[in-house]
């Protein structure tokens, strides 16, 4: 009978970074996955990048109260500890770091971390507050865990380039990664937020993708596209979602000009149902 190996779980600061000292003892790489756990396979996808580029991952799980605004769902948020360590059984090379607020936030929040050429607009401008909570929390855990590499999703494409312009501001010493989006058979980006979507509200959320790559088709010809993300916008409200935006901005630095970049992002953001989802698309202008 197979036995599932549970990864190892540390709770406090002062456990991991004994582990961690032990682990740089013997020569080892170590990258870092953080997440706010309720595990699918787009995190597990994260993990097994990273563990490609290091001897050992530590997969935080950490749900951080200074990203949710005040009407959000902090506490509606799934709370799934024991099934997410069940997910990343068997994988060796990984450690769970599963930390309490307090532990994160002994003396409450007395330093924030704000990124604000990018930390304003598309989703910024939406959520205020919610980028400024991911780049302290972010900030926090790479100083304790002092990885060599920390592995993100492009499905959160604002969020990583927030990480990587705070990271090379504050010169932090590891190198950000971006993996590629983990989708449904449908073209629907995995998020945990899916949850909340019914049966058909899931058929409907497909719609999110075929959106990016109608436009990604029409950027590459070379076609005028004002008329086409007015039509995809028309065409997304009269199936039942909420936009809060579809626009097009320089990959790079998500500039509006994005007309002389050698990449653009197409980003979509929209609420359908209780879920708000979020999704883009990276296009080559060059082609």
């Amino acid at each position: 009978m197979k036995i599932d190996q549970t990864p190892m779980i540390f709770k406090t600061v002062g456990n991991l970074v004994e582990f961690l000292s032990k682990i740089r003892s013997q020569g080892k790489a170590v990258s870092f996955v953080p997440t706010m756990g309720n595990l699918h396979q787009g995190h597990l996808d994260l993990v097994d990048k990273a563990a490609e580029l290091s001897n050992i991952v530590i997969v935080s799980i950490f749900v951080n109260p200074m990203q949710f605004g005040p009407h959000e769902d902090f506490d509606a948020y799934p709370r799934t500890l024991e099934s997410d360590c069940k997910s990343l059984a068997n994988r060796p090379c990984v450690a769970v770091f599963a930390p309490t607020v307090r532990e994160i936030y002994p003396e409450g929040v007395n330093t924030e971390i704000d990124v604000p050429s990018l930390t304003t607009i598309l989703c910024g401008h939406h959520r205020p507050g919610h980028f400024k909570g991911v780049a302290t929390v972010v900030a926090k855990l790479l100083n304790i865990i002092k990885p060599d590499v920390a592995v993100f999703g492009n499905k959160d494409y604002q969020q990583l380039q927030v990480i990587r312009t705070m990271v090379a501001d504050l010169l932090i010493p590891v190198t950000i990664v971006g993996a590629d989006t983990t989708r449904e058979p449908s073209g629907l980006a995995m998020s945990s937020r899916n949850m909340y979507l019914s049966a058909e509200e899931k058929e409907t959320a497909s719609m999110l993708y075929s959106t990016l790559t109608t436009i990604s088709d029409e950027l590459q010809n070379g076609t005028q596209i004002s008329a086409t993300l007015k039509y995809e916008k028309e065409r997304l409200a009269s199936a039942g979602f909420l936009l809060d935006y579809l626009e097009i901005r320089d990959a790079e630095d998500l500039s509006k000009s994005y007309v002389e970049a050698d990449f653009a992002v197409i980003l979509v953001a929209a609420k359908l149902g209780r879920a708000r989802l979020i999704d883009n698309l990276v296009v080559n202008l060059n082609r």
